[in-house]
């Protein structure tokens, strides 16, 4: 057999093991007037890491149209099966650096989801987008749903964009958001947990390289400011996605009474974190009003079943948490780095 003989017969078994492959499926959107997200189902028993690897352009087209993937009823093997998954798809998953909330790794680079109590809500917000440099793909494992609530809604990034005024979209755009942190005082993550080291010099070292200022205070404390991106670019895709997270770091995101209660002990300025716009001048209030609007009109949810997997294109799609009660375990990896060398929307 001559050398493109083997090629084309090659060729041709890749083909037919792709098809046969995905013949094992279904996949619809969860709800038929949207498109976030994809539900696939095996017509068999079916492991999700095995059959990923035989599908990952199939998965990489249909996470790009629909921004999100749910895998329901795959076979389960645990938390393992979480890395293979996103390994198979992306290759080695991501630690998480430069932290916002609490996590505990559990294991490998799977870390549980954010430790925030059960009664808060944890508003729509793409993975990392306070920075320069974040994960494309975030993926989440339901090892146990909450007895009641606990859900994690999602949100498609395009929508939230283009439902947003031309106006306020190029405002922000131009303005960029600066993010201010104050580390130090028990009242928000010690910046040895967010730095994910004990040495102030690797701290400075991680700040120089990523455009951030930095000033150290007494007692160990520690201010950061950054300015990033309001809206970024796809880097595949080219589609244009409403990226940061001001109406996270804005002090209204925090219940009055909590607000009311900071703002009497420290000046504004001391504020464990908050969002400004790139200059250093106050958000619009009515800006994060519409933006968490926005938000508001494009939330999918849906309840977790135990083995849940979804799969987000971290700038396509948003996601956030309800309240729960009773116990909930959800798992998460994030793979593939991308990096804003700019600070702003391409």
């Amino acid at each position: 057999m001559t050398s493109s003989s083997r090629q084309r017969l090659n060729a041709i078994r890749r083909r037919s093991v792709q098809v046969s492959a995905e013949s094992l499926i279904t996949a619809e959107p969860l709800a038929p007037d949207r498109r976030l997200p994809l539900v696939v189902q095996p017509n068999a028993s079916l492991n999700l890491a095995a059959w990923a690897e035989t599908q990952t352009k199939w998965i990489e087209a249909k996470l790009h149209h629909h921004g999100g993937l749910l895998f329901r009823g795959f076979d389960r093997e645990g938390t393992p099966e979480l890395e293979q998954f996103l390994k198979a798809l992306s290759g080695n998953l991501l630690d998480y650096a430069y932290r916002s909330t609490p996590r505990t790794q559990v294991s490998g680079k799977v870390y549980t989801s954010t430790e925030y109590p059960a009664s808060q809500t944890i508003p729509l917000h793409n993975e990392m987008a306070y920075s320069r440099q974040w994960p494309l793909r975030i993926a989440f494992l339901c090892v146990q749903p909450a007895v009641l609530g606990g859900m994690t809604p999602i949100a498609d990034s395009r929508q939230v964009y283009a439902a947003l005024p031309s106006d306020l979209r190029s405002r922000w755009q131009q303005q960029q958001i600066l993010y201010v942190r104050n580390y130090g005082g028990s009242l928000d993550l010690p910046w040895q947990t967010v730095f994910q080291t004990e040495d102030p010099a690797a701290v400075e070292a991680f700040c120089q390289a990523n455009g951030m200022t930095w000033e150290w205070g007494h007692g160990d404390r520690l201010r950061t400011q950054q300015i990033c991106q309001a809206v970024a670019r796809h880097p595949h895709t080219g589609d244009w996605v409403w990226f940061n997270q001001a109406h996270l770091f804005h002090i209204s995101n925090l219940d009055a009474a909590v607000r009311e209660g900071l703002l009497a002990d420290m000046a504004e300025a001391d504020l464990p974190r908050n969002a400004y716009y790139g200059d250093g001048s106050a958000l619009d209030q009515a800006d994060l009003a519409t933006i968490r609007a926005a938000y508001q009109a494009h939330t999918v949810m849906f309840p977790w079943q135990q083995g849940d997997v979804l799969l987000l294109d971290n700038m396509l799609a948003a996601h956030g948490r309800t309240p729960y009660s009773g116990p909930r375990k959800v798992l998460v990896g994030m793979a593939q780095p991308y990096q804003n060398v700019t600070g702003a929307g391409e």
